[in-house]
């Protein structure tokens, strides 16, 4: 089955290039936040009167009022227009919240191209072409990516490294059955605990770096107290913009090492099972407990889940999230006896109607796996 699958690399832009990447994400941005603005306002007009006709302007209507709108390409502000139009269906279906407007302090600015007759194209592994940019880009191709470009969206990081995401429309194969079947139980101190016995371990990215970090931090905030008591601004302080870099490039180092144990570890239990059976936590409420939402923000549960649910589909496999009130820590998985809730600190328990004693995480995954597969059993009834 045809899919479209996302491919990043590092790119390496010169003066100019970067100049031109700085034009177009301040002209996105400022496309997207007029729209927004404008449909707010016509809203607004037409609630107090309704017989007005509610018009929204494109992008090329604004060129005529903001001649800096023809400089960047105008296929990254048709997209900014389609990005916000997504998001405004995603409010109305009750997916997410209202659409805000977009800072030009956010930590990663981006724009959208297509492609259109090769106007994107990565020429011999080395250069990338792009439209409105007469020189080629130098690119760093890692790995190889497979099919047709269909789009690029070029992005620069608070770390001040640029990057391309090439999305590419190619034939993904499913994978071979393998007949074997994995529940999984999320956690902190270990990751991921598997009905099989298996154990990832929680590598805590964040906590390695922590020392560090704050170490730099503390520096960035020195620095900016000086710079506030000589009178001057942060964008022209040289030792703040530089101390900047190197807190983000941090962050950035740790985001980068979370992201790969997540996206190996996944692919990894995707082709060697069938099904999948995973709670479907309520991770924004649990963030809310202070003693653990630093800890819980680290694991990228969310993350972990999404990787998942998109490879299944990818490879042929079956995901199936188990109701997040489904009590596997309390159930024994050999008996079915329910226990009784338990606080976090037992780790092991003994179930008092058959005597098993039990791993508490083990016995959740066991527990997760037996209720997605009953889950299959009663539909295929």
């Amino acid at each position: 089955m045809e899919r479209l699958k996302g491919y990043k690399y590092r790119i390496y832009p010169n003066e100019q290039q970067k100049e031109f990447f700085s034009k177009s994400f301040g002209c996105v941005r400022f496309v997207y936040n007029r729209m927004l603005n404008d449909r707010i306002e016509a809203y607004q007009s037409v609630k107090q009167n309704p017989a007005i006709k509610m018009e929204y302007p494109t992008p090329a209507q604004y060129k005529k009022e903001f001649a800096f709108l023809k400089e960047p390409d105008s296929l990254a502000l048709a997209n900014a227009q389609i990005n916000l139009n997504k998001a405004y269906n995603s409010f109305f279906k009750g997916e997410n919240k209202f659409p805000n407007f977009k800072s030009k302090k956010n930590p990663i600015q981006s724009y959208t191209t297509n492609n259109q007759k090769g106007t994107v194209a990565v020429i011999g592994d080395k250069y990338l072409r792009l439209p409105k940019i007469k020189e080629r880009i130098r690119i760093r191709i890692h790995r190889p990516y497979q099919g047709e470009i269909r789009s690029a969206t070029v992005s620069r990081h608070s770390s001040g490294k640029y990057y391309v995401s090439i999305l590419c429309k190619h034939e993904i194969a499913e994978l071979t059955k393998t007949n074997r079947n994995i529940g999984i139980d999320l956690g902190i101190s270990d990751f991921a605990i598997f009905s099989d016995g298996t154990k990832h371990d929680n590598n805590r990215f964040s906590t390695d770096q922590e020392k560090k970090l704050k170490f730099e931090q503390r520096k960035l905030s020195r620095r900016a107290l000086l710079a506030k008591k000589s009178g001057k601004k942060l964008f022209d302080c040289k030792n703040y913009q530089k101390q900047k870099i190197k807190v983000a490039r941090l962050r950035e180092k740790v985001a980068f090492q979370r992201k790969d144990f997540l996206h190996k570890l996944s692919t990894n239990i995707v082709k060697n099972h069938d099904i999948i059976c995973i709670e479907n936590l309520n991770v924004k409420g649990m963030v809310k407990n202070k003693k653990l939402s630093k800890s819980i923000s680290d694991v990228s549960w969310s993350e972990f889940s999404r990787q998942l649910e998109y490879k299944s589909k990818w490879y042929g496999k079956e995901l199936i999230k188990i109701d997040q009130w489904f009590p596997s820590s309390q159930i024994c998985s050999t008996c079915g006896h329910q226990d009784g809730k338990k606080p976090l600190h037992v780790r092991e328990w003994t179930c008092t109607s058959c005597g098993s004693n039990h791993d508490r995480d083990l016995n959740a995954s066991i527990n997760i796996l037996n209720e997605g597969l009953k889950g299959i059993l009663e539909t295929a009834v």
